[in-house]
């Protein structure tokens, strides 16, 4: 696990690169602050901040080069069929245990296409000097980033955007597109970013650049995954093996690995197979808690913990602690990720690094496997259309008539939302129950732009559609994105079971029906999860990690909020309407309704934009 970086030039060398250079390793330092090393010639620099988790050696420090010195290797991740590679290429001159290292020879024997072959979480650069190429690409889910901008003749590239903005060519102009993005989804959809000189580049991708323009191939086309009928029976058994096995490559290691729990059926059943797998008393596990109680499951999390055996840190934390991490990542991310999980996450990637070096969580369950209550909704959206329009008019009525509710997910507003937009397309109504909730009226530049939707449209059952369409985005540009910068910021690699390579192909050929039935959201998870858990854990309804903004933003935020959605202020910028953001809060302070969804991803673009553009 490392911060990778560098630049490729195909004109004439761009002054002062090693000054810019050594101000994105500083700016990267945090994921890797175990060792340094940069390989440079006239047309290239590649640089390494390294984070020693495989093979602590010096003989294991990054960049690699080929035996001839003619192809340089960076890469940020965790390659988990590494062995497999070894043996595939066993002349190979390997001067490390490291797992990155097999990537060369993959490369030397099959070039770009055989990082097609790699099973891990990754963001690798590639200078191939012979061919006057440059090769950046991701894993399939996303989990880990890289981001790259062109200056000139020159491509410069970074695992965060921060590392970018270090040189001074690179503008700050803000993309208005990624902006609508943001304010409708509360994340920016790849490969855009709020910068419209910087881009992502996309998950199970490889982009391509030389002196005749850049191209990229898709290797991995999650949308095509064929499904694959079976039973419910072999689903479980298969499911559970293959689970098993993610889990178990995950665990390797030469620090010590933990796991983040919640006390979730996801996390749980993580942390049960990871205790299987190794001597109990050796796993760590972790949770967080809050004073409010509507918001604490870590007694939950505890109680696994004593289950298991493992030794368990639970995590406190007040209004106050929150408030450090808002201000550690709003200083130092930039990006503006609109998750409030961060914060928690943020605090326990920092308690949990005292003990670990590595940690599992249960991202990519719910988008693979059913777990939104949204599904749920979509599955009943036809029968509430099919309701004659008296009947419609009054549920509507009746549910906004509920009163609000500061609560996690409330059900008063779960039924507000799903009366307003049942009758919508499936991708509209579910981006309208998934995304921030702002009105477009908030707003006042740019128009939303959906191009990338038909892709998905085109499976014809709604609920693969609305699964595919979170793990395509939300997963890939909001939850991912979460968890690597809130783990990296502390030096701690996060890893996720779920997203395994084979296992994510199995989930995602899995028909519909093994994941929803009647009410039962990730019915199939729950089957393999109930031979391992306690009923407790299986039949609990989804929670997951949620923070109490809604009372934040009227308590010791306030002052906080009202500077930074303050009307003048807004309208100075002229991208957010003052008027109705006004009136948003207004509403809210009063009670009338809990608009904490909406407003959080406003004060954190406002953050976000007084830090990283300066006004």
């Amino acid at each position: 696990m490392c911060g990778i970086y560098g630049m490729v030039t195909f004109g004439a060398a761009p002054p002062d690169t090693a000054a810019v250079i050594e101000r994105m390793g500083h700016a990267l330092r945090h994921r890797g602050p175990d060792d340094r090393a940069v390989l440079t010639s006239r047309e290239a620099t590649i640089g390494t901040e390294r984070l020693r988790i495989t093979d602590p050696s010096a003989r294991a420090a990054q960049p690699f080069a080929s035996p001839d010195g003619t192809v340089w290797l960076a890469c940020n991740g965790a390659i988990y069929n590494a062995g497999a590679l070894r043996a595939r290429y066993p002349r190979y001159p390997y001067r490390s245990r490291s797992d990155i290292e097999p990537i060369l020879p993959l490369y030397l024997d099959r070039g770009p296409a055989g990082l097609a072959d790699l099973d891990g979480m990754f963001a690798i650069a590639v200078w191939d000097a012979a061919r006057g190429r440059l090769l950046l690409a991701r894993d399939r889910a996303g989990e880990k980033p890289l981001f790259h901008s062109r200056v000139a003749d020159t491509v410069w590239f970074a695992s965060e955007v921060q590392a970018l903005l270090e040189h001074p060519a690179v503008p700050r102009d803000l993309d208005s597109a990624a902006l609508d993005d943001y304010l409708t989804f509360g994340y920016v959809p790849e490969p855009r970013t709020m910068f419209a000189a910087i881009h992502k580049v996309e998950a199970g991708t490889v982009m391509s650049f030389d002196a005749r323009g850049e191209g990229t191939m898709r290797y991995w086309v999650p949308e095509l995954v064929p499904l694959e009928p079976t039973s419910a029976e072999r689903a479980e058994t298969e499911l559970a093996e293959r689970l098993g096995i993610a889990v178990r490559k995950q665990l390797a290691a030469d620090v010590p690995v933990g796991v983040f729990t919640s006390g979730g059926v996801d996390s749980s059943l993580i942390a049960t197979l990871a205790a299987e797998a190794r001597v109990p008393h050796e796993l760590h596990t972790f949770s967080v808690g809050f004073a409010a109680a509507d918001f604490d499951e870590s007694d939950h999390a505890e109680a696994l913990a004593d289950r298991l055996g493992s030794q368990h840190l639970a995590l406190r934390v007040a209004e106050h602690d929150l408030r450090e991490a808002l201000d550690l990542v709003s200083e130092r991310v930039a990006e503006p990720i609109a998750d409030p999980a961060i914060l928690p996450t943020c605090l326990l990637a920092r308690a949990a690094r005292e003990r670990v070096g590595v940690i599992l969580s249960g991202e990519g369950a719910d988008e693979l496997f059913g777990g939104y209550p949204t599904y749920l909704g979509h599955r009943a959206a036809p029968l509430y259309a099919a309701l004659p329009p008296r009947a419609r008019r009054a549920l509507r009525g009746a549910a906004n008539a509920l009163p609000s509710s500061a609560g996690r997910v409330p059900l008063e507003f779960l039924l507000k939302r799903f009366a307003a937009d049942a009758e919508r397309d499936t991708l509209e109504r579910h981006v309208a129950w998934f995304g921030t909730g702002l009105d477009p009226g908030a707003w006042s530049e740019g128009e939303h732009c959906a191009s990338w939707l038909p892709v998905v449209r085109a499976d014809p059952d709604p609920l693969r559609q609305a699964m595919l369409f979170d793990y395509l985005t939300y997963l890939r540009d909001q939850l991912l994105p979460k968890v690597d910068r809130a783990t990296m910021l502390f030096s701690l690699e996060a890893r996720s079971p779920y997203l395994d390579r084979d296992l994510t192909t199995f989930a995602l050929g899995l028909p519909t029906s093994l994941k929803l039935r009647g009410i039962t959201t990730k019915w199939l998870l729950k089957r393999v999860a109930r031979r391992r858990l306690p009923r407790r854990i299986t039949h609990r309804r989804k929670r997951g990690l949620s923070v109490p903004i809604a009372a934040w933003i009227n308590g010791d935020l306030r002052t906080e909020v009202d500077r930074l959605l303050d009307g003048e202020r807004l309208r100075a910028q002229g991208v957010l309407r003052s008027e109705r953001v006004g009136q948003l809060l207004s509403e809210h302070r009063a009670g009338r309704a809990n608009h904490a969804r909406a407003l959080w991803p406003l004060v954190v673009y406002q953050r976000w934009r007084e830090r990283w553009l300066g006004n």
